[in-house]
């Protein structure tokens, strides 16, 4: 599957902003992606307090921008932004304090030319830390 240097290839992030390490799997419905990078004391999410769980939206976002690039088939990062978060629920309140690795698994709700929705799930081993549905929007420009 992808590593970090792939994933950079797809994705419109660079250096740090890069919070995906690999793919774990991945079809046409969805995908699965692990990380370690919430215990990076440089990730650039992170606040003077840690790392919110709310970060983990951007990992997830991440995750379905990948997705999508996947499905078309292509290298080239569409544009595009984050337009809504719905139904989001925390089950902790900081990642710096998992030890383990992260897997963000979005699942494709619905997809057109204009965006895409995804269903997502952060986990750490078995425990399900967040859960919400994001709906990425395209810019116009990004055909």
């Amino acid at each position: 599957m992808l590593g970090r240097e792939d994933i950079a290839k797809r994705l419109p992030h660079a250096g740090r902003m890069v919070l995906l390490d690999r793919v774990v799997d991945w079809d046409e419905r969805g995908i699965r992606c692990a990380t370690r990078s919430h215990l990076d004391a440089t990730n650039p999410l992170r606040e003077a307090t840690g790392l919110p769980v709310w970060a983990s939206i951007e990992y997830c976002a991440q995750a379905a921008a990948l997705h999508g690039s996947l499905r078309r088939g292509d290298a080239e990062p569409r544009r595009g932004v984050l337009a809504t978060v719905r139904n989001v629920e925390a089950m902790c309140e900081r990642l710096d304090g998992i030890e383990g690795e992260l897997v963000m698994h979005a699942t494709l709700v619905h997809a057109d030319p204009a965006g895409a929705i995804y269903d997502f799930e952060v986990r750490s081993a078995e425990r399900v830390l967040l859960i919400g549905r994001s709906t990425l929007m395209f810019l116009k420009d990004a055909a």
